[in-house]
């Protein structure tokens, strides 16, 4: 299978294209094989929401959740041990993209619990023993960039494992989270450790800002406001681009480029079109740039598959256009900083939500089984 034009066009312009999904379906199937041959895929993306959705669906786990509960193994064991098998397995298929790419991509990520989201020492031990527990040096551990995430970003880095921040909406946050990374990278360099062999990406979440921001402007009602429906995410993107064009060409950054450290690249999370009066592949094509990556769910990739359009670079020369729809955002009225706040809280409760129906998910399935057995 040849990898599709349109695919291979966006990852010829810089953009890594990686899968938002994983279940054991998908990897029993060879459907992640087909991806990366067929779609220029080359990497995956995980969160609490897909596995409880992966969990939810079909037999796959049942031989595996069987073989826990005659262990009597906890409901949280279970999860953890159902977790990290799908990602060791996925990390297994993206080898050999993780060898030929130098450890850029072929990467999956898994996410720490996110009950544990305010609590920076249990972040930082968790996020420990998810990356001794999966074993592959293409993992990326998920940490979210609330305040209490920070240090434990810092810390993780600098304990030498490779990390996806998530959860970024806000440009402020969003220098904190680069902050982070550095100091983690200073931290490991201090150590003795290699730099060269950590990586990271910092996930801003796209979609998710214009379903907020347009239900305010909606709110608002002028035809001024109801003209800037559909921009705001775009633009706080691009202008998030900026922000990390400036700060990897500090003195700072040039200090660990030379100790061999790699830039934190931007991921664009959250790509699936919320709302259906706007162009489907909207957060693909309007977010090119070199050095990024963009992990979208299936259907968004079988999408631009079929009628994406891809330019060299859609960001950069975009940049006083970005600025000038965040300005126009605050005269009508837009509090960007409560937006990002309540997409925060409500980011980290939806996962909370789904790790919770994840350990209720898997507990029904081990008393089955037990019961069975």
């Amino acid at each position: 299978m040849s990898a599709n034009e349109n695919l291979a066009g966006l990852s010829a312009a810089g953009v890594s294209v990686w899968i938002d999904d994983i279940s054991r379906h998908r990897l029993e199937s060879g459907n992640l094989k087909e991806l990366i041959a067929g779609s220029s895929v080359t990497g995956v993306t995980s969160n609490p929401t897909i596995f409880a959705t992966a969990i939810s669906k079909g037999e796959g786990y049942d031989g595996q959740i069987a073989d826990l509960a005659v262990r009597k193994v906890s409901v949280e064991e279970a999860a953890r041990a159902i977790t990290t098998y799908d990602i060791r397995w996925a990390a297994d298929v993206l080898a050999p993209v993780f060898e030929t790419t130098g450890g850029q991509d072929g990467r999956v990520s898994i996410e720490v619990d996110p009950r544990l989201a305010g609590d920076t020492k249990a972040t930082i031990a968790e996020a420990k023993y998810l990356w001794w527990a999966v074993d592959r040096p293409n993992t990326l551990i998920k940490i979210p960039a609330t305040e209490a995430g920070l240090p434990a970003i810092t810390a993780a880095i600098a304990a030498g494992i490779s990390v996806n921040v998530t959860l970024i909406f806000s440009l402020e946050r969003y220098r904190g989270v680069m902050d982070a990374y550095m100091a983690g990278l200073e931290g490991a360099k201090a150590a003795g450790l290699d730099l060269s062999q950590i990586h990271s990406v910092a996930s801003f979440f796209v979609s998710r800002v214009d379903s907020e921001i347009d239900k305010r402007l909606d709110a608002v009602g002028t035809d001024e406001a109801k003209a800037l429906k559909g921009k705001a995410a775009v633009a706080n993107a691009r202008l998030a681009y900026q922000e990390y064009e400036n700060a990897f060409a500090s003195a700072r950054w040039e200090a660990l480029a030379q100790a061999g450290a790699n830039p934190q690249r931007p991921l664009w999370a959250s790509t699936s079109v919320k709302n259906p009066e706007y162009r489907d592949v909207l957060y693909v094509e309007e977010l090119i740039a070199p050095g990024t990556v963009n992990t979208m769910p299936e259907g968004t990739i079988h999408d631009f598959a079929d009628h994406g359009e891809v330019e060299a670079d859609t960001i950069r020369p975009n940049y006083a256009d970005a600025a000038t729809v965040m300005l126009q955002l605050e005269r009508v009225g837009i509090d960007y900083a409560d937006v990002v706040r309540v997409l925060e809280d409500e980011g980290v409760e939806k996962f909370i939500v789904s790790w919770n129906q994840l350990l209720e998910q898997i507990e029904s399935k081990l008393e089955t089984s037990g019961a069975q057995k």
